[in-house]
């Protein structure tokens, strides 16, 4: 039997979309641009897996052709902020994902979609899919839109979230260093929390890791006070639609990473899905490492941005599909446990590949097992058409 044929089809999502003042680089003021492909064989299909990771590149993960060759198609689109997360507005990335959903549904006219949640894909997903069942977001954390109650999006028919954390401001309050007592000199640091220290090693008793996450909501909690009164400041001046950009220092210093038995899995210690912690705590790649004063309100603040994963899924009603990893290094078991228990109904599954890392990179035997779990969940939840697969 020949390698099964698979194509990728690239096309934009085009809109228009006023706003204020304009957040993406290029392009006419208010049009709005989705890098969308659809990867498929030759054989049709009537289920197709929508996916899209806030600052995108899903399409090229190893794990999608798996799903292809198990008999599904996936539409893998790249939101507005594509590489770029600097002035990422959440609602806006759901907007995105609403239009990959109705073209999906009303254009390539499948009959049956469901979200793939994959990382920071997951939360996003759950949050789409609250505001498409029951719409309460009337405008981003900033005060400002868009209103997702006036959007009509239409809901998936079921969830996948795989390999996927809480939310992106929940991640980054676990893995911002709470040592660092000045934003605007990362080198001033409290010495009995500074992991990187000679002085701090693990294992990590209970209580320091406890004042460890008190003092890394306070740090999140302390940037956002900023951050707001920065944007009332520009108010103040009559300059409302001007934005300010900064750099967040320190945001990979969670103890797990040092610590093999904080929310121990089978990853290994001492490093994380970017590399060594400790490079990455200050390098160019950490999390919210450049942003804006609504892109932090938006999708960094702790207690003020709405993209939460267990909290949206409290209100889908739809079947959801939890995958985790065991190995993985960027999203560990409590994530994959938070979102499973965010699901109030009980049309709901939680399973765990074991030995699969992250990017299943290097791991194709481990992707398709996960790509055929998915798949086989999908049949029983008739999502799916096609043969048992097991994955086994």
């Amino acid at each position: 039997m020949g390698e099964m044929k698979i194509s990728r089809l690239p096309f934009p999502i085009v809109g228009v979309e006023k706003s204020s003042f304009k957040e993406t680089y290029g392009g006419a003021e208010d049009v709005v641009v989705s890098f969308c492909q659809l990867i498929r064989t030759e054989a049709e299909a009537d289920t197709c897996l929508v996916t899209m990771h806030p600052i995108g590149g899903t399409g090229w993960l190893p794990i999608m052709n798996e799903f292809v060759r198990q008999g599904v198609h996936v539409l893998a689109c790249d939101g507005r902020y594509r590489g770029v997360d600097t002035a990422l507005n959440m609602e806006k990335i759901c907007i995105d994902l609403g239009n990959a959903v109705r073209h999906a549904k009303q254009k390539l006219g499948y009959r049956h979609v469901v979200l793939l949640g994959w990382s920071g894909g997951g939360s996003v997903s759950a949050f789409y899919q609250s505001q498409a069942e029951n719409p309460t977001v009337t405008c981003s954390p900033c005060g400002a839109g868009p209103d997702l109650t006036k959007q009509d999006f239409i809901p998936a028919d079921g969830l996948i979230l795989m390999a996927a954390h809480i939310s992106r401001h929940g991640t980054l309050t676990q893995w911002i260093d709470a040592s660092i007592t000045d934003e605007t000199d990362p080198e001033r640091r409290d010495p009995s929390l500074d992991i990187y220290s000679a002085d701090i090693e693990p294992p990590y008793t209970q209580a320091f890791l406890e004042s460890y996450r008190i003092a890394q909501i306070e740090r999140n909690r302390k940037i956002t006070a900023w951050v707001k009164h920065k944007l009332q400041e520009l108010a103040d001046k009559g300059r409302e639609n001007e934005e300010f950009a900064f750099v967040t220092h320190g945001t990979m210093a969670d103890p797990r990473w040092l610590d093999p038995a904080v929310d121990p899995n089978d990853r290994k210690p001492g490093w994380c899905y970017l590399g060594e912690p400790r490079i990455v705590n200050n390098g160019p790649v950490g999390l919210a490492r450049f942003s804006t004063l609504r892109s932090w309100l938006s999708q960094w603040s702790y207690d003020d941005a709405n993209a939460d994963g267990p909290k949206s899924l409290a209100h889908v009603t739809k079947p959801v599909l939890v995958v985790g990893n065991s190995a993985d290094d960027a999203c560990t078991p409590s994530h994959t446990q938070a979102l499973f228990g965010g699901v109030a109904h009980n049309n709901k599954e939680m399973h765990e590949i074991k030995g699969a890392t992250h990017y299943y990179l290097g791991q194709p035997e481990l992707a398709a097992k996960s790509a055929a779990l998915a798949c086989n969940w999908m049949q029983r939840q008739s999502l799916m058409d096609g043969a048992d697969r097991t994955g086994g």
